[in-house]
């Protein structure tokens, strides 16, 4: 079976790529991304540059996986990164190809979370690019189509490793640290993780399994399960303080969450005129996570996430075996919030 991985240099790609050697000589794999460092690698900037020849052939599965995950995308630069990526992998697939298209669970548009007026009932330009590029496969793909959509993703389920640390990390970084003096959203709302490992071994098989006659969607979710962003909250704190606790360094304390109406009404404003520079950063990184952190309901999984207290607490291990410097640092409250 001859496979075209897309982004195997990402988070998720990576571990596609991984989980795909396990097959051995059942797969012929060829893997595309921007800087390759392995033999199996090619190189190829998706949307600025023409194919490299050896990618035009027939291929039985493209695995689509690269994309730019960044919220703070303009419109043009989603456009370039997902949309324009994706009709250029297209390209290279035929009608007996079957496309596996990684996209995220947040293309929902769901009702209550906060939006960004410029891309109407998406979030950000992620999403609504994410959500384009999905349009661009249903639309002119003719063959068999799996649409993958994971929610956040963090580290493996069994030991919270991953290859990159980014997007939520940098959450788990700010509460840590003090930079941020609360979670804006809301205590009860809900908010969607999955294991990286989960989501490689729902691409894989859908890669190595039948192809589908039509097109068909797998959402990866708690659902039922998810966990509350006031339990986030916990389960980070008390898995850092587990660790620092292991080398004696002092707890940090439980990070309030804020409603978005309290935070932008009252607390912001208040703060605003004293904020320095890394302050500001910090208000800055909390308005991106905002909108995702007050979902009003779960998704519904068609590939449920099992343990998501349990994931969470093995990745902020790994994050924090990985970054000791950043666990150990004695967080600095902001007086005028915690007063």
């Amino acid at each position: 079976m001859k496979i075209l991985l897309t982004g195997s240099g990402g988070v998720v790609g990576s571990e596609v790529l991984a989980q795909l050697a396990e097959f051995g000589e059942k797969t012929e794999v060829t893997a595309v991304t921007r800087r390759p460092s392995r033999p199996e690698e090619t190189g190829w900037v998706l949307g600025a540059e023409p194919a490299p020849d050896e990618l035009r052939q027939h291929w039985d599965v493209v695995i689509h996986s690269a994309a730019s995950t960044r919220w703070t995308m303009t419109k043009d630069e989603a456009i370039a990164a997902n949309v324009r990526t994706t009709e250029a992998v297209l390209e290279l697939a035929d009608a007996d190809t079957h496309v596996v298209h990684i996209s995220t669970a947040y293309v929902d548009g769901q009702e209550g979370a906060a939006r960004d007026p410029e891309y109407g009932q998406y979030r950000n330009g992620y999403e609504w690019s994410k959500a384009e590029s999905e349009n661009v496969v249903r639309t002119r793909h003719p063959g068999p189509l799996t649409i993958v959509r994971p929610p956040l993703v963090f580290g493996r389920s069994t030991d919270g490793a991953i290859a990159r640390l980014s997007g939520p990390y940098a959450m788990v970084q700010s509460l840590v640290s003090g930079l941020a003096p609360a979670l804006v959203g809301d205590p009860d709302g809900f908010i969607e993780i999955s294991p990286v490992d989960q989501v490689a071994e729902v691409i894989v098989a859908a890669a190595l399994g039948v192809p589908p006659a039509g097109q068909v969607v797998e959402t990866i979710a708690a659902g039922e399960g998810c966990l509350r962003v006031s339990d986030m909250v916990a389960v980070i704190t008390r898995t850092i303080n587990e660790w620092r606790d292991e080398r004696g360094i002092a707890p940090i304390p439980l990070a309030p969450v804020i409603p978005a109406a309290h935070w932008h009404g009252f607390f912001l404003p208040l703060s605003k005129p004293h904020l320095s520079d890394v302050q500001q950063r910090a208000v800055e990184l909390l308005s991106m996570f905002e909108s995702y952190t007050s979902i009003p309901a779960p998704f519904k999984p068609t590939r449920k996430v099992l343990d998501p207290a349990g994931l969470l607490a093995h990745s902020v291990r790994w994050w924090a075996d990985t970054k000791p410097r950043h666990a150990k640092r004695l967080p600095e409250p902001w007086n005028l919030i915690a007063a």
